[in-house]
């Protein structure tokens, strides 16, 4: 009986201790990918800043060509009233 009590707490402490082993594992394949995944957070950290600055570089062309973009919707309106006006002195001509 206690031969085979011995085998038995004998497995139990076998199993526990491959239970361990097998969380122990676990935690550093866990640890691997968090590491992992904070060298790809501080890249993806890196290519904003370098985005944003990017960014703020062209900010001052970007007003410009919205400055230039309502001047020219701007002339375009005067345009097409200075057409207008053309055709009716035309037909006033023509009268």
């Amino acid at each position: 009986m206690f031969s085979k009590m011995a085998t038995y707490l004998t497995g139990k402490l076998t199993a526990a201790g491959e239970d361990y082993k097998l969380l122990e594992n676990m935690n550093k394949l866990t640890s691997l990918k968090y590491l992992e995944m904070k060298h790809i957070a501080v890249n993806i950290s890196r290519n904003l800043k370098d985005l944003n600055q990017k960014y703020a570089a062209l900010c001052p062309y970007l007003d410009q060509i919205t400055l230039t973009e309502e001047q020219v919707a701007a002339l375009e309106k005067a345009t097409y009233k200075l057409d207008a006006y053309s055709k009716k002195l035309e037909t006033k001509y023509k009268k």
